[in-house]
């Protein structure tokens, strides 16, 4: 006759395993969710998926607004449609350049109204910062509001979820100028280029002494490639779609 020889390490492990069952199914029966400690985090909006030639070009506006003409001016010449994330308090200061870029078809969007870290600050304070700013462009532009950048692209489920009960949509880029890095205008040129693809989004920022000719030349390849440039509004899908793993917003239809 054999017999079965159990050793205890053999026995510890059986009766571990054993238990982990009969917990697991006590829950399952009770109706008791197990709880984890990594809540799924959500994602803003990095880029598109789209087999159109189509990106946004975005700027975050907080210093000076000394170059709003040359922008304005560059952007028109390539017929580009750029999204301007301000600050409330640079519309405060500079209501004429927000009105500026509003008139020439750029659209105005949310950058916060003092640049705190949204994941740094209470619910209610990013409310706040919010609705200051929201209020602050709408006095400007007459327009609702419907995209939001968290301040240093610093967000947390929390942001994404006050922002989709006032109906707005969060939004990162996929393409980094480091502008404000004070990188050349060749180091931008050659950064932005070999990043861009369909769905991208650009960031520049404004007040940056070599973005205007890093842009211009920026934007004269991509256009002679054959790119589209439209505001953020239009790139993206507002119904139906799923944000994946990289932050890619995909049509679902």
């Amino acid at each position: 006759m054999k017999c079965l020889v159990i050793n205890y390490r053999n026995f510890c492990f059986i009766l571990a395993l054993i238990f982990l069952v009969a917990v697991t199914s006590f829950s399952a029966f009770m109706g008791i969710a197990i709880k984890s400690d990594n809540p799924i985090r959500r994602l803003p909006i990095y880029c598109v998926e789209t087999n159109e030639k189509k990106i946004a070009i975005t700027f975050d506006a907080a210093w000076s607004a000394e170059d709003t003409d040359e922008l304005i001016e560059i952007l028109n010449e390539y017929n580009a449609k750029a999204t301007i994330f301000v600050l409330g308090t640079w519309v405060d200061s500079n209501p004429d350049a927000v009105k500026k870029f509003y008139d020439n078809g750029h659209e105005i969007a949310n950058h916060s109204d003092t640049h705190k870290l949204f994941s740094k600050v209470s619910r209610e304070e990013v409310i706040k910062e919010i609705e200051e700013c929201n209020k602050k462009i709408e006095t400007v532009t007459g327009e609702k509001v419907k995209i939001l950048r968290a301040p240093s692209g610093d967000y947390d489920n929390k942001t994404i979820e006050i922002a989709d009960t006032m109906n707005m949509k969060v939004i990162q880029w996929s393409v980094d100028s480091l502008d404000w890095k004070k990188l050349s205008v060749d180091e931008m040129y050659s950064r932005v280029i070999t990043k861009t693809e369909n769905g991208s989004i650009l960031l520049f920022h404004n007040g940056i002494e070599n973005t205007p000719e890093a842009l211009g030349k920026v934007l004269e390849k991509l256009k002679n490639d054959g790119y589209e440039f439209v505001t953020v509004s239009e790139l993206i899908y507002w119904d139906n779609y799923k944000i994946d793993h990289t932050g890619k917003q995909k049509s679902i239809v």
